[in-house]
């Protein structure tokens, strides 16, 4: 009886180990929590009009003038949900027309599958804001360039701004926010 146990427990025990290293592979490359000690600093600059050519010279005109720069339409500061997340949040329109979202003095939790997404959603505290963001429509602005610094994203031609209320920096892999700011009208 002795010897028959040791030749059935012997596949056995191969099989659960082969299954705990897969299982263990799987969780590491799933949750990726390395991530989470691995700060991605970025640093852009405010994007600014260059100009290729003087303008002509042109009589004094009646209608106002444009802003000649970028002019923030909305702001927010973000609130932290699943991670610990602060900064600030600006919708921009530039002189040439286009609009971007700024992050600024990002500071968030890095993690797998960040995404920047543009929404309608209320923003609410705690883990009652968690999960609302994919509720109703919302825009993807691109994956998070990093989670520390000063960046821009640009909105594509045909979303209007005027529908979103909310920025939310968004994990696609395990569907949560890990922060979020309400967009406040200039």
């Amino acid at each position: 009886m002795g010897r028959l146990w040791k030749v059935l427990t012997r596949p056995l025990i191969i099989a659960v180990l082969v299954v705990a290293v897969a299982g263990g592979g799987f969780g590491l490359y799933w949750f990726q929590p390395w991530r989470l000690w691995q700060d991605e600093a970025v640093e852009e600059a405010l994007p600014q009009v260059v100009e290729t050519s003087a303008p002509p010279a042109a009589a004094p005109s009646q209608t106002p003038a444009t802003p000649a720069g970028p002019q923030t339409l909305a702001s927010g500061e973000l609130i932290s949900h699943e991670h610990t997340t602060s900064g600030t949040v600006k919708l921009v329109r530039l002189a040439d027309g286009s609009h971007i979202v700024r992050l600024e003095n990002l500071d968030t939790s890095n993690g797998p599958d960040l995404h920047l997404w543009l929404t309608d959603a209320p923003v609410k505290e705690g883990t009652a804001g968690w999960h609302v963001f994919d509720d109703g429509e919302h825009v993807s602005l691109g994956k998070l360039k990093g989670n520390k610094g000063n960046q821009n994203y640009a909105l594509p031609e045909d979303v209007d701004p005027a529908r979103f209320s909310s920025v939310s920096i968004w994990c696609d892999r395990f569907d949560v926010s890990f922060g979020a700011a309400e967009l406040v009208h200039a």
